[in-house]
């Protein structure tokens, strides 16, 4: 590896892992999110002899990262949940969950608050309701709510006006308030409310128990599905639904535990064949949502190892090559 493949890995690696997050945030779709951030580093790579470190690394790879998933934007179309369908919506995308292993704890981070807010920018409700903000409005949010840039420094990376900066994220808080009027207090994952929940609609559904299950939903949660556009409100119609149309019999299903956007998940097997991943939003009074992603490669996006010192793409090495 030459100095300067060593140079440009040990500049900017680090922020890998962060930079993959603010990708999905903004276009709300792991394998899109990859194929950015691989993206990302190649531009970076290419301009890395030219960056005189007249600004940080970070602002650097954010302004470039930014900057590419808004030209992204222009030609991929919004991903939604089935609940944030309008009657207008055509040739829809769906939202895809994020696996928790991808992000890891954020190491990168040394201020635990600074890290619930970055956890809790990847649940499930967030990122659907930043898909339906204009992507440069969705832009300005995340660098000053969750990444914590100053109007100043926000300006200098999407090359505008402190100006513009202020009056997009009033735009952006206010309609983000509109779509998510009253937040959840939602689990942790490791939270053992949290296990307990999942584990027992687990053996609901291997064991075919819509009992059981009715224990695990609140009186008052919605069931989605993609790529369907029906989606339930209230335990009884959800109960109803899936004892009569999804349960099957004992055995038809087998889902492992796993998580997703800072929720319990499972991973999800119809008659020993990929079916997808269920995400449940876990509260301290039960399910209140579960959204079913009917996409049976997802089983093999959760399946795949990221560990705290893997890459989730390429490398500055194969950047170079």
């Amino acid at each position: 590896m030459s100095d300067s493949v060593a140079d440009f890995a040990a500049d900017t690696e680090r922020f890998r892992r962060e930079l993959l997050a603010h990708c999905y945030r903004m276009v709300g779709s792991p394998h899109d999110a990859e194929d950015l951030v691989q993206e990302t580093y190649l531009r970076a790579w290419r301009s890395y002899d030219r960056f005189e470190h007249r600004a940080s690394v970070r602002s650097w790879l954010y302004r470039i990262a930014t900057n590419v998933c808004l030209t992204a934007s222009r030609t991929r179309p919004v991903r939604v949940l089935p609940s944030g369908l309008t009657g207008t919506d055509d040739g829809v995308s769906w939202l895809e969950p994020l696996p928790d292993a991808w992000i890891g704890d954020p190491a990168w981070i040394d201020d635990p608050a600074t890290t619930v807010v970055t956890r809790e920018s990847l649940r499930l409700a967030l990122i659907a309701g930043l898909q339906h903000l204009p992507a440069r409005q969705r832009a300005i949010l995340l660098l000053r709510d969750v990444l914590a840039f100053s109007a100043v420094e926000t300006a200098e990376i999407l090359g505008t006006t402190t100006a513009a900066v202020k009056s997009g994220l009033h735009r952006a808080r206010t309609r983000l308030d509109e779509l998510r009027p009253h937040p959840e207090e939602l689990l942790e994952p490791s939270d053992p409310r949290a296990r307990a929940l999942l584990e027992a609609y687990i053996t609901a559904f291997e064991h075919s128990d819509a009992a059981l299950l009715e224990t695990v939903l609140r009186a008052d949660a919605t069931l989605e599905a993609t790529p369907f556009r029906d989606w339930q409100s209230g335990r009884a119609d959800c109960i109803h639904l899936l004892a009569t149309h999804v349960l099957g019999a004992p055995g038809d299903w087998r889902l492992t535990p796993t998580a997703a956007n800072g929720h319990p998940a499972a991973v999800v097997h119809h008659r020993s064949r990929p079916d997808g991943v269920v995400v449940l939003e876990a509260t301290p009074t039960g399910v209140s949502r579960v959204i079913k992603f009917h996409d049976p490669t997802l089983v093999a996006v959760f399946a795949q190892p990221r560990t705290q010192n893997s890459l989730p793409s390429g490398s500055a090495s194969t950047v170079h090559g």
